[in-house]
């Protein structure tokens, strides 16, 4: 009986190698995409960026991702010099408009200020804009699998397809086999696909209805020498949320 038990062990185990090594650089970015992605969702977090001279700067929000991450709204709780301050971005933060509670008016910013740090974090409204971007704009080549902080993982190298208006010529991209989450992704330079500009980095991986989630996010900036920390405080999945959140007129409530 136990030479039975260790032969379909082998068996098991020689199955999910062969799995894992007819995986194309497509197939997993789009379960990597299929992750990031859900068809809705909602959080709270608390945001510390370190700045250049070493001093810290916190704000805590709420936001809420429908239609898969195509529609975006975070509002902000503290500190109070933000409190009800909101923002809204749509169509992978190609179109944003801000709420400013005490002029209780709606701005719509320019196409450009996605490239834009948001609350001057090392986060821009581009990358927390969510959608199908890592297969619209970038073409996958799978590279040597790699170990990477602790986790067996795929490497994957995104190029930017031409013509395409994204701030990153490409991105490297360490991928949990056993999750498909990223636990690493290395972006570069609009202008120099061999310059690293950040690194970003998750962490304590929790499973929350069902889907594998970094509770701790850090993007290190290598230009300006600064770092921004985004703690998950919760987070909610597929739950029902109305069109109407992610309007201007919402943007107000």
């Amino acid at each position: 009986m136990k030479s039975i038990i260790i032969s379909w062990l082998v068996i098991l185990l020689l199955a999910t190698v062969s799995f894992s090594q007819q995986l194309s650089g497509e197939d997993i970015i789009q379960k990597v995409n299929e992750l990031f992605n859900p068809q809705t969702s909602y959080g709270k977090a608390m945001m510390t960026i370190v700045t250049t001279s070493g001093s810290n700067r916190t704000f805590v929000y709420e936001s809420w991702s429908k239609d898969k991450g195509e529609k975006n709204l975070v509002r902000y709780l503290e500190p109070s010099r933000v409190k009800d301050q909101a923002t809204l971005m749509l169509n992978h933060a190609d179109d944003i408009w801000m709420y400013f509670p005490r002029t209780q008016r709606v701005r719509k910013l320019a196409t450009h200020a996605k490239k834009q740090k948001m609350q001057g974090s090392d986060f821009s409204y581009e990358d927390m804009g969510g959608g199908d971007v890592f297969i619209t704009d970038f073409s996958p080549k799978r590279l040597e699998d790699e170990k990477m902080e602790d986790h067996d993982c795929y490497k994957l190298e995104l190029t930017r397809k031409p013509n395409v208006d994204i701030s990153y010529s490409r991105l490297i991209m360490w991928i949990i086999k056993e999750n498909f989450v990223p636990i690493v992704i290395d972006y570069y330079d609009e202008d120099d696909p061999d310059l690293s500009e950040k690194r970003l980095v998750q962490s304590d991986i929790r499973t929350i209805d069902n889907i594998p989630t970094a509770m701790k996010v850090v993007m290190y900036n290598k230009n300006d020498n600064t770092q921004t920390e985004i703690e998950l405080l919760e987070v909610k999945y597929n739950i029902p949320l109305d069109d109407e959140m992610f309007t201007e007129r919402g943007l107000k409530k």
